[in-house]
């Protein structure tokens, strides 16, 4: 996935200001691929110089002028060709790549309450997740009615399920983990 596309995706819905664009994204694609409001101001620039987006401003007296952007139908077309190919992202994320895991792997050489301590925060770092998947939950319920067809927000709410599955995943992983390093850390005393 890119930036791009979910930026076109979210301006596949409805015509947005880059306000609503930055908080629709932070409010329901953020937990899966991060994007700071510089980026997504940028890469809105270069979707409009390619013809993907456009923009116009609008004019206010009473509050500061706005700039609404829109998805070209050149833009339609390359969401739904990069949509059709979903299946070439499947391996991306099947392939996990992680320093922490890294480090853990050798971690047997240093003090194991070093390695039991940054588990603990692993674990909580994985709560806290959680909570966020339920602030997902609440956005998608919140713009699910924004939409013309409600339904694609069954969509949404798969992704939420898999964050939520995930960090669950992790949190039984490092139940398991600190009973096995408490274990070893136990003998060695």
């Amino acid at each position: 996935m890119s930036l791009k596309h979910g930026l076109l995706g979210l301006l596949n819905y409805y015509p947005m200001t880059g306000y609503e664009i930055d908080k629709g994204f932070n409010d329901s694609l953020n937990f899966f691929w991060q994007a700071n409001t510089s980026q997504i101001y940028r890469e809105l620039n270069k979707l409009e110089e390619v013809g993907l987006l456009k923009s116009e401003w609008i004019l206010q007296s009473d509050k500061p002028n706005k700039r609404i952007y829109s998805i070209t139908e050149e833009g339609k077309k390359e969401l739904d060709k990069w949509l059709y190919d979903m299946e070439s992202s499947i391996d991306g994320t099947l392939i996990m790549k992680s320093s922490f895991l890294m480090r853990i792997f050798f971690a047997g050489e240093i003090n194991p309450e070093k390695a039991i301590d940054t588990i603990k925060v692993f674990k909580k770092k994985c709560a806290e997740r959680k909570v966020l998947m339920n602030m997902a939950r609440s956005a998608i319920e919140a713009y699910q009615h924004e939409i013309d067809n409600a339904e694609k927000a069954e969509y949404w709410k798969l992704t939420v399920l898999f964050g939520d599955e995930f960090f669950t995943a992790g949190l039984i992983w490092a139940d398991k983990a600190l009973e096995i390093l408490e274990n070893i850390n136990n003998k060695e005393k």
